[in-house]
């Protein structure tokens, strides 16, 4: 089997797209029952997933004076699929989705033997979201080649597909030799849903040829519809019909600014895309209320589209 043979998972327009939050995650510094409260609340208000960043190691930027980026080892990230396990438990109604989980750091079987029981615990609701990252410090801490990360990735996400669709799989590729091998328990989706975030030109166009989904970087306007305008172009190069692939937009709310919340969502709306998520890092709020209300707040607005 190879990429081609995959049967992609449509993801169809049904007029209006599923909005979800974005894990505060450098800014929840709660406990569990704090956690708890926070995926129970935000699945009461009416909103369908909660999608999560991904950063396993930070770089301590002190000793680094020409550091550029973004997280630092001052910022505190929650291991994905550890989160996910307890907001499913937590909050059942909630889809799970990792925006993105950088793959090419972590070996690819344990990866879908992870993914097979998160889905399998949440009866079915994982998206995986996947992408290469630019953080070397993880990958060499994690002892894995930042170089040739984006030609592993492709493998990598043939090697889960197969992983999660089968009991046994026979697999010889560049990277990876499974002989005769199989994970227990699978996921109730086989397979596993993947998508491919980024905002590079080969990430987007990886993206196109080989996922389920994509994710778009960043929450600008101008800067996301550059992006999704090489995913359509890459898309229709591909033969696949854009109204079949899903498509995920984030929007900033971390100022309180409910126009500027409701120009952006109205936009995506319109494009007709299948999932919105939402997110309050930014804004300086302080505690878990403080998202949680920014979270309500943002809720009115959506359904007031």
């Amino acid at each position: 089997m190879n990429q081609t043979d995959h049967q992609f998972i449509p993801y169809p327009r049904d007029g209006r797209p599923r909005v979800g939050v974005v894990f505060p995650q450098i800014e929840f510094t709660g406990d569990a029952a704090e956690l708890r409260r926070f995926a129970t609340s935000v699945e009461q208000m009416g909103y369908r997933h909660l999608l999560a960043y991904d950063h396993v190691l930070g770089a301590a930027a002190a000793t680094r004076p020409n550091w550029t980026g973004t997280y630092t080892s001052d910022n505190p990230f929650q291991e994905p699929f550890a989160l996910f396990g307890f907001v499913a438990a937590c909050a059942p109604g909630l889809e799970l989705a990792s925006g993105v989980l950088i793959l090419p750091q972590r070996q690819t079987a344990l990866v879908a033997k992870q993914a097979a029981t998160v889905d399998f615990l949440s009866n079915g609701n994982l998206r995986l979201g996947v992408g290469i990252g630019w953080n070397r410090v993880e990958y060499e801490a994690l002892n894995e080649t930042f170089g040739n990360r984006g030609r592993r990735l492709e493998e990598q996400i043939d090697v889960i597909r197969q992983l999660t669709s089968h009991d046994v799989i026979d697999y010889t590729g560049r990277w990876h030799r499974i002989d005769r091998a199989g994970i227990r328990p699978l996921g109730v989706q086989r397979p596993i849903p993947i998508w491919i975030g980024g905002s590079a030109e080969k990430a987007i166009r990886r993206a196109a040829r080989i996922a389920d989904g994509y994710m778009p970087n960043g929450t600008a306007l101008e800067r996301v519809d550059q992006q999704l305008a090489i995913f359509r172009d890459e898309l229709a190069n591909q033969g696949r019909d854009e109204r079949t692939v899903g498509i995920e937009a984030r929007v900033s709310i971390a100022k309180d600014d409910p126009d500027a919340w409701k120009r952006d969502l109205a936009h995506w709306i319109e494009a007709g895309l299948t999932h919105i998520s939402l997110v309050t890092m930014g804004g300086g709020l302080r505690g878990t209320d403080a998202h949680l209300e920014r979270f309500e707040a943002a809720m009115h607005v959506a359904e007031s589209l």
